[in-house]
């Protein structure tokens, strides 16, 4: 049945674009670019946000260059870990990337944000150590940026027709064609299904503005922005995840991805407890002590006190030279 308020999906011609080259022709799936564009979103608010609290402008990017690698790497392993019926079993092309089906081939879909989520963790502390940077600082900037990310991320989903949810009679279902692999057996043809896709834009933007509320209202340094993103995010998660309908390794009936979200929820709460108690003042600086970077004005004034004190200083010289008593030299108080 189609609604009047029904959401159709994409036609599949919309799933890539094909672009002819000197060797052949260069394939571009929607899917990436959805989340090539939540990369850029992600970089462009982290990086405003880092900058305003005191950070070298552009010094994401160096943060960046470990983070995403890392983090799509972690979002095929745990793709593949939490799916392993997909790509291990009798017959099935594991290794070779040159066929169709091989565990490295993120080409052909299959992401998790959790996995994402831990590789990109481990990508963002090696560049924070690199950088000066603190993690918790650069995971507060983050925040925000990472829901954006999500959300554009979710409209790859439906381009390719995939990760939607239950039926429903909703005005607002989803449309799926029916021979779709992923479409239910033994549901009629026309049955519309929860826009799982759409619910977590939603929910993900509603979160961008939750942080940024908090932070006007309260002092979300030291990993509390961080943390809440866990919290909401997860909270969302687990109630989209239970009511999808593609299938997922399941841990005493309850999908692996809800118990992740559980997870999530729970480290951002403890995170906020142990951090209110570890760092109750205010964030210093977004670099570890000994790191901060000194900006073009910073060296200004630095060059203004040095040169009102060499003009000091010159000025004494310049009275012993004409044989008056001199004041005490003031080089000793001198910033430097």
């Amino acid at each position: 049945m189609i609604a009047p308020l029904s959401i159709p999906s994409p036609s599949p011609e919309w799933q890539y674009f094909e672009i002819p080259v000197p060797w052949g022709v260069l394939t571009i799936h929607t899917y990436a670019l959805c989340i090539l564009v939540g990369i850029i979103l992600a970089v462009i608010v982290t990086s405003r946000r880092l900058t305003k609290r005191g950070a070298e402008p552009g010094i994401v990017l160096d943060i960046a260059l470990w983070a995403v690698p890392l983090g799509i790497i972690g979002a095929r392993i745990y793709h593949v870990l939490t799916h392993p019926n997909d790509y291990f079993f009798e017959g099935a092309n594991v290794w070779n990337p040159f066929e169709y089906g091989a565990i490295w081939n993120i080409w052909e879909g299959g992401n998790a944000i959790y996995g994402a989520l831990i590789g990109g963790a481990v990508g963002v502390l090696i560049g924070c150590r690199l950088t000066g940077i603190r993690f918790l600082s650069f995971a507060d900037a983050l925040a925000p940026g990472l829901l954006l990310a999500q959300a554009a991320g979710r409209l790859g989903n439906w381009f390719n027709h995939e990760l939607f949810g239950a039926p429903t009679d909703l005005p607002w279902g989803l449309e799926i064609d029916s021979d779709n692999l992923a479409f239910p057996a033994g549901l009629a043809d026309g049955t519309l299904f929860h826009p799982t896709f759409l619910y977590e834009i939603v929910w993900n933007l509603a979160g961008v503005v939750v942080i940024l509320l908090l932070e006007r209202a309260f002092n979300m340094r030291w990993g509390r922005a961080f943390a809440v993103y866990l919290i909401w995010y997860g909270t969302g998660r687990a109630f989209l995840e239970s009511i999808r309908v593609d299938p997922s390794e399941m841990f005493l009936g309850i999908r692996v991805n809800v118990w992740a979200s559980f997870a999530a929820v729970l480290v951002g709460i403890v995170l906020l407890f142990v951090l209110r108690r570890r760092h109750p003042g205010a964030e210093p600086s977004p670099y570890v002590p000994g790191r901060e970077w000194k900006g073009p004005d910073a060296a200004l004034d630095s060059d203004e006190n040095e040169s009102d004190s060499d003009s000091l200083d010159n000025e004494v010289g310049s009275e012993n030279i004409e044989g008056e008593t001199a004041a005490t030299s003031s080089r000793g108080s001198t910033t430097s």
